[in-house]
């Protein structure tokens, strides 16, 4: 692998290289595929196109999971050249899938962790929070945040994707042609020693927002494109401002317009500010520019270095479906959102780690095809969260003149001086792991937290030592996680024997207190995390937590009967399973 520094100007997905020296990026070498010398196009599984975060996070979740595919990309490099890191900000729930996929210690490492922010309007605090201190946050042990250029993630994945094989990464296949039938989907494919075709049983649209899948199928989708402009600068200080997340709503120092301020790896603050309505892009992204608005908001003392700058302007777009015929459409050829909340980039790795599970169990004869239905109802269901919630949040932070702006002002004051105002004020609401309340394969019953994410929690192995979720999920290797706590009795042994016996699924005990096992593979949960975790009430009272390898709760009861059976079968889309 070698490094090469792009200083090219380039655009791309909103973003455009104008100033600063850019990022090092490492390039893959070309290898010219077999199909090259072969007469006939060659069948593949799956296909993935585009070798960003979302596609990198799928050929990864398939590699882990022993799933053969080849993955194409135009490009010999992660990040774009001559463009900015672009997302930098991953959530507790992206954390956990990349802890399952063996890249969240190098992430760690470099990154920034963080779960303070701090909102101004003005010279004055309006709140600050710690997600630390929330239920939806403090039991995991992932952080609530790291704050990390993107590229560096991507390089982490190629890692960890060549050191698992089964998925092919191909660099410089540029896709130029594209058909389908109910059989099988054929792919033309430009290298630089020639083009070739190959066939498909899966093809996977991870192209980002100028998909031309999407533009060859006609898929229809809607979209919006905002008038709020911003420049993104990339600098590093000679002092180091706080590591919190910094948010005005009125900038003093930007003629009271927003600013961000988020510290990433390397020493390298990100600060995007909100432009003028009439402000010249070229204009204020110019380097001598930047340096007057950060010795405003810095002091003319500090020596700045600027690593990026560049203006952009958001959009918000929606596919109406996320799968046509044999293509599936995932992060943003799928969703465009504005980036207020970090909804972007980490919504294309939870639709990776939706679906890879998924191809999975149906490549594996484990579940029947119709399972890949229940992609489109998850996850456009997040996606359509998504562009809702970014939506907003832009409203908020550009108001039209009149209601919208005595409105914002009015939440602004509230929220200064009672707290019940505070959420109000809409900076941008944080990205979670979206529910599935609407899902085809999720067993709702009253009380149930079905359809949630369990967050990684800790627990005790049977020999003292300490666990975690992630750990059971990968002890499951891709199957489905059944959680049984509390005391089981001869019939309920002999009933899950009998499920065990003929289907895809793992199970573990787990006992109440110190009452002993009534099975050999048990845990203990002795401050009822996972219990908590999987939305049951306390106590030591029988019950089941049936778990999806994606991390997410597809069904929960009490006794071991035929609601758990059902409860198998419509996850899996199976036809044999019987209560």
């Amino acid at each position: 692998m070698s490094l090469n520094t792009y200083r090219d100007v380039a655009h791309t997905n909103g973003y455009e290289f104008t100033q600063g020296g850019g990022y090092e990026l490492p390039t893959y070498p070309f290898v010219p595929p077999p199909e090259l010398h072969s007469q006939a196009p060659a069948r593949h599984p799956i296909v993935i196109v585009g070798g960003g975060i979302t596609g990198l996070t799928l050929a990864c979740s398939l590699a882990r999971l022993g799933v053969k595919a080849i993955l194409i990309d135009e490009d010999d490099t992660v990040g774009v050249k001559g463009a900015s890191s672009r997302g930098i900000c991953y959530t507790q729930k992206s954390l956990e899938i990349f802890e399952r996929l063996g890249v969240y210690e190098p992430i760690a490492a470099k990154g920034t962790q963080w779960s303070v922010g701090r909102t101004f309007a003005g010279d004055d605090e309006v709140y600050s929070f710690d997600l630390r201190q929330q239920g939806s946050f403090n039991l995991s042990q992932q952080p609530p945040f790291i704050n990390i250029q993107q590229f560096y993630i991507e390089a982490f994945l190629v890692d960890r994707i060549q050191q698992l094989g089964h998925v092919e990464l191909r660099w410089r296949n540029r896709l130029t042609a594209f058909e389908q039938n109910e059989q099988l989907a054929t792919l033309t494919v430009e290298t630089p020693a020639g083009s070739y075709r190959i066939e498909a049983e899966h093809v996977i649209d991870a192209t980002g927002s100028n998909s031309p899948l999407r533009k060859w199928l006609q898929v229809p989708f809607d979209s919006k494109r905002g008038d709020d402009r911003w420049c993104i600068a990339d600098v590093r200080f000679s002092t180091r401002p706080p590591t919190e997340r910094h948010t005005w709503i009125e900038a003093p120092f930007n003629e009271n317009r927003a600013v961000w301020q988020h510290l990433m790896a390397d020493d390298v603050w990100r600060i995007d500010y909100q432009m003028a309505p009439n402000a010249d892009p070229a204009h204020v992204s110019r380097e001598d520019v930047v340096r007057e608005r950060l010795a405003r908001q810095f002091g003319p003392e500090v020596e700045v270095e600027i690593v990026w700058v560049g203006p952009y302007a958001y959009r918000s777009e929606c596919v109406h479906h996320m799968r046509h015929g044999r293509v599936y459409f995932m992060g943003d050829s799928a969703k465009v959102v504005s980036p207020f909340g970090a909804r972007g980039g980490n919504t294309g790795v939870a639709d990776a780690d939706n679906l890879a599970w998924k191809l999975a169990a149906v490549l594996r004869g484990q579940a029947a095809p119709g399972l890949l239905d229940s992609y489109e109802d998850e996850r456009l269901e997040a996606a359509r969260e998504n562009v809702r919630v970014t939506n907003r949040t832009a409203r908020f932070l550009r108001p039209a003149e009149g209601i919208e702006r005595v409105y914002r002002d009015a939440a602004i004051a509230l929220a200064k001086r009672h707290p019940f105002a505070r959420a109000l004020v809409n900076t941008g609401r944080m990205a979670v792991a979206n529910p599935y309340t609407q899902s085809r394969i999720v067993q709702y019953a009253p009380g149930s937290a079905a359809g949630q994410s369990v967050q990684n929690v800790a627990f005790r192995w049977a020999n003292g030592q300490a666990g975690r979720m992630n750990q059971l999920l990968d002890w499951a290797g891709g199957e489905l996680l059944l959680l049984c706590f509390g005391a089981l009795d001869a019939p309920a042994l002999r009933r899950l024997r009998e499920v065990l016996a003929t289907t895809p699924l793992r199970a573990v005990q787990v006992p109440a207190g110190r009452a002993p096992a009534q099975a050999s593979e048990h845990v203990r949960d002795p401050q009822g995390h996972l219990r908590g975790a999987c939305g049951l009430a306390e106590g030591d009272e029988p019950a089941w937590a049936l778990v999806r390898p994606d991390g997410y709760l597809a069904a929960s009861g009490g006794a071991i009967d035929g609601r758990l059976v059902q409860a198998i079968g419509l996850t899996l889309g199976l036809t044999g399973v019987h209560a």
